[in-house]
């Protein structure tokens, strides 16, 4: 079995037949997926998908990206939504230097009430991270400075030094369909190197494609099993025992936490 550990199946891209792209994702071994909220509210969409499928788990946050776009009251409404049943994470959040969306001090403000909101709730944080890999690591250094930190790198693309100092501060690191591009040489060798208690898969979905779907406009969580077999022949195991180790580490990850009141 498989588990999908990022997917945004609150967009409009999946309005005509999520039912349908949720079944194939069952029939493709995908057991369990997290469908994560980008702003408050898309965040609610999310909580509210996760009571209506089996397997299906929310993640509640406002994206870097969509910062600069919150209401007054939308930090409010993320903090009512993460104790809501199903929401089994904080994010997405973290920070991203690729768009010119969001000043970057807001971005940081942000970053930093997540972070803080992940503590206070006992939940795990999911960090997204663009052109900003620096950046990125201070503010957890920071945070990693008041206690232990429990999330994860989602759709990771920086480097073997990076990710192990990710990994020493606690976090695991999730890989996307971008591992498996003929160009992602490097990539690969990262993900290589990552223990194997901390490591995941993720589609992203709709975004980036895997080889050999990479070509379709649409990713849905089924695809996840294309990223699952590219990585275990590059960590040398089986499909079998990649998808045994991966789904546990998430498990492990988003569904032991006993979230505070």
């Amino acid at each position: 079995m498989l588990f999908d550990t990022h997917a945004h199946l609150d967009q409009e891209d999946f309005d005509n037949d999520r039912d349908e792209v949720i079944a194939r994702a069952h029939d493709a071994g995908v057991s369990e997926i997290v469908t994560i909220g980008t702003s408050a509210s898309t965040s609610a969409i999310c909580v509210e998908l996760a009571t209506r499928y089996d397997g299906l788990y929310a993640a509640v946050g406002i994206q870097p990206n969509s910062v600069a776009e919150a209401a007054e009251g939308d930090w409010n409404q993320i903090l009512i939504l993460a104790a809501q049943p199903g929401v089994v994470a904080i994010g997405e959040t973290g920070l991203d230097r690729h768009w010119d969306f969001s000043p970057f001090d807001l971005q940081q403000d942000y970053f930093d009430r997540h972070l803080r909101l992940s503590s206070d709730r006992n939940l795990p944080f999911i960090v997204h991270m663009r052109d900003c890999d620096q950046d990125i690591l201070e503010m957890l250094r920071e945070a990693r400075q008041r206690g232990p930190l429990n999330g994860v790198m989602h759709s990771f693309t920086g480097s073997t030094e990076m990710a192990v100092e990710c990994v020493e501060m606690g976090l695991y690191i999730s890989f996307a369909g971008m591992v498996t591009f003929k160009k992602s040489e490097e990539l690969r060798r990262v993900a290589a190197s990552i223990p194997d208690d901390r490591i995941l898969i993720e589609t992203d979905s709709p975004y980036l494609s895997p080889h050999p779907v990479r070509s379709q406009r649409r990713n849905e969580p089924s695809n996840v099993r294309h990223t699952a077999i590219c990585l275990a022949e590059v960590r040398g195991c089986s499909l079998e025992a990649f998808a045994a180790q991966t789904t546990a580490n998430a498990k492990r990850l988003f569904l032991s936490q006993s979230p505070k009141p």
